[in-house]
């Protein structure tokens, strides 16, 4: 029989004074509460999405991508806008197509625009260019078998810079055609490896490069940069892997003579050993690469990645990640004189705060950049040559993301803004008075229907004294006198942190809905709080978190009178499901349990996920030395004491938290008897990214949550 715990003594207390409770509450709630309905998973799925947005070069426009999520994803459609930065005229519509426009970029006079896309009568996405004078359809400029993105205007705009995947010793794209109609003519299938890695993500690796390319504008056969080069014949090239592909990060030189980009050579390590990428220039007539950072060891070395050129091509700029004994080490903004390379500063944020993006500003001298901090996303400043920045200006709610600077002294320096009531639209940011101005408003009126809560910040000191920083979320038609469950979601990551932002894949508000209130504990790990902070999960991976996990549920339950502390339940996704899974060995506390993609076994996670070597440093040594973490602080272990419910969700092609994780905790939770639901997305990877599946994931989460909620105190 399961037998839920008693509230807190506080609660219990609280419980005898209701009058005292609902005063308190109304003087603590938001004033800008809402007064609309409740949000749906219609809402949620089908608000406007943003790219980030592309300046031109005088600033006055921005280019954006904005996608028009659809259930069915033949209705889907995402197309290029223009907006004035100024916010005087009217935005302007460019493409009308229901393929998707992608990596709008202005050329140097700001009369074209050349983006990426498969348009009918294209197997692959093309560059195209769009004259903004004149009008009229795009013009093609490429024809290339592999495809192309991320485009890049030349200084003088006579060619275009292009990254696609290529077949291994081509030197053209008849190469490339023809390797591709041999393997298409083969009548086995078969993948054969002989290092690692070998999966990312939600895909097998084959044995495709990324490399660059330069056309003419005009168009005509494209240049591959790096065909025949010894750069590319190294076991360990490519690019920088995302939880979508893989990228190239480069930028012309300022005498558009050259090609600066980011790439490693050691990858074929990762199995065993750190990896990073080192900055290299390639003449843009093709060549050899010249490595311009590191001393040429494949071990220890610090990780390069986006350069970029201030205006007066004085300076390079690039994010630079350190290598150090720990796994996670806070992204610095690195600066070189151009072209001596000599290092001029490696600037660090407050607390080592992580840099997200940057630009450089029109006086070639004056830095902007974003960084994670206490649940938001912040403007940072600084000089080249500083070794500290300092935040722009107080920030109290919402993050900015994709940030792009042109003149802010003039007020161009642009971004995506979204909160936790605010779907996403492009901004401008006036950083002289703090905050900014809307220049878009593709989800303002929909937005405005609905009753969405502000989040409420809250912090606590841990029991092992450390500053953990929370938010809460009140339900849609919030009512003081009611007490509400609790439901605790617990982040990934772990090194990432709960944001105030509008979020699809564990939207706050859906998953409050009119009866729940939703905590979210930023844990030791989290960003956002310092490096420091991120470091301190190292070697302690479920327990001390866990116990903050807990610990912020008790302190909720005690400083809002709302929420009734008899009725818990707790879950979380990739590591918020890996300490969903810890929660369910180590306590009896929750009514409920939530797991998608989470690890049960730290054991096989290491054997058959797709990266591995950072999952033996954090448990302080390989697998095989069966270290303190490994067998104290492995879920799997503690399943003698598996009672709670759980709802466990998983994508069956998930090869970050392969299926066999999940498998190996249903067959734990059914030898225990521990009442369960297993809910298995075929077609999903890591994440749930189709419409209806998410529709369903919601409904299955809303109706547990339900469930145990309503079920009688034992």
């Amino acid at each position: 029989m399961l037998r839920f715990p008693p509230p807190p003594a506080k609660a219990r207390m609280r419980l005898l004074r209701p009058v005292l409770a609902a005063a308190l509450a109304l003087a603590a709630l938001p004033a800008a509460l809402a007064n609309g309905r409740p949000i749906t998973h219609e809402d949620v799925w089908t608000f406007a999405r943003l790219s980030a947005p592309a300046l031109s070069p005088d600033g006055r426009q921005s280019a954006v991508v904005v996608t028009r999520p659809a259930y069915d994803p033949a209705e889907q459609s995402a197309d290029l806008w223009l907006l004035p930065t100024d916010g005087r005229g009217e935005p302007r519509q460019l493409t009308f197509s229901r393929a998707a426009e992608a990596g709008p970029v202005f050329s140097p006079d700001g009369t074209r625009l050349a983006f990426t896309v498969q348009r009918e009568g294209d197997t692959v996405p093309q560059v195209y260019l769009l004259d903004l004078a004149q009008g009229g359809e795009p013009r093609r400029v490429t024809s290339i078998s592999t495809g192309a993105r991320t485009p890049q205007f030349s200084p003088d705009g006579s060619r275009i810079l292009f990254v696609s995947s290529v077949f291994p010793g081509t030197a053209n794209d008849a190469d490339n055609v023809r390797i591709a109609t041999e393997r298409a003519a083969r009548r086995d299938n078969v993948r054969i490896y002989t290092g690692f890695p070998i999966r990312n993500w939600d895909r097998w690796l084959d044995d495709r490069q990324q490399r660059l390319f330069v056309v003419p504008v005009a168009g005509g056969e494209p240049l591959d940069l790096l065909a025949g080069s010894e750069l590319v014949k190294q076991p360990g090239f490519g690019g920088r892997f995302t939880d979508t592909g893989e990228e190239i990060d480069a930028t012309w030189t300022p005498d558009g003579t050259a090609v600066v980009f980011s790439a490693t050579v050691n990858r074929h390590r990762a199995a065993f050993a750190e990896t990073h990428a080192d900055l290299y220039r390639v003449p843009a007539s093709g060549g050899e690469a010249q490595r311009l950072t590191g001393n040429g060891s494949l071990e220890g070395q610090d990780s390069f990645a986006r350069p970029q050129f201030s205006g007066d091509g004085r300076h390079l700029l690039a994010l630079v990640t350190p290598r150090s004994e720990r796994v996670y080490n806070a992204t610095r903004l690195a600066s070189f004189a151009w072209p001596t390379m000599a290092a001029v500063s490696t600037l660090t944020l407050p607390e080592a705060l992580a840099v997200s993006t940057f630009g450089i500003d029109a006086d070639h001298r004056t830095l902007w950049m974003s960084a994670e901090q206490d649940g938001h996303e912040k403007i940072f400043t600084a000089r080249i040559g500083d070794s500290t920045g300092r935040r722009a200006f107080a920030m109290e709610r919402g993050v900015y993301t994709g940030l792009q600077v042109a003149d802010a002294a003039r007020g161009v320096l642009v971004a995506n803004f979204d909160s936790s009531v605010n779907p996403p639209e492009v901004v401008r940011i006036d950083p002289r008075r703090g905050g900014h101005t809307p220049i878009s408003a593709f989800n303002r009126d929909r937005a405005a229907e609905l009753d969405l809560a502000p989040i409420e910040h809250f912090w606590f000191e841990s029991e092992r004294g450390a500053r953990i920083h929370n938010m809460i979320v009140r339900p849609a038609g919030f009512d003081p006198s009611r007490e509400y469950p609790l439901f605790v979601l617990i982040h990934g990551g772990p090194h990432i942190m709960w944001r105030d932002t509008f979020f699809v894949r564990w939207n706050y508000h859906l998953i409050a809905g009119t009866d729940r209130v939703v905590l979210l504990t930023n844990y030791t790990g989290s960003t956002g709080f310092g490096e420091a902070f991120a470091q301190g999960i190292q070697f302690d991976p479920f327990e001390g978190p866990a116990k903050e996990i807990n610990q912020a549920a008790d302190v909720a339950i005690e400083r809002f009178g709302f929420i009734d502390g008899n009725r818990q339940c707790a879950g979380g996704a990739s590591y918020g499901g890996h300490l969903a899974n810890w929660l369910q060995g180590t306590t009896t506390r929750y009514r409920c349990l939530v797991s998608h993609a989470g690890l049960i076994n730290l054991e096989s996670q290491w054997g058959s996920s797709d990266s591995i070597f950072h999952r033996e440093q954090n448990a302080g040594g390989p697998v095989w030395e069966r270290g303190p973490v490994w067998t104290a602080q492995n879920p799997m272990l503690k399943a003698a004491n598996f009672r709670t419910p759980v709802l466990v969700t998983i994508g069956e092609l998930d090869f970050r938290v392969p299926i066999n994780n999940v498998i190996e905790y249903w067959s734990l939770l059914q030898r225990q008897q521990v009442e369960s639901r297993l809910v298995v997305f075929p077609d999903e990877n890591h994440w749930i990214l189709r419409g209806e599946n998410s529709r369903t994931f919601y409904k299955e989460l809303e109706a547990w949550l339900d469930r145990w909620e309503a079920a009688p105190a034992q």
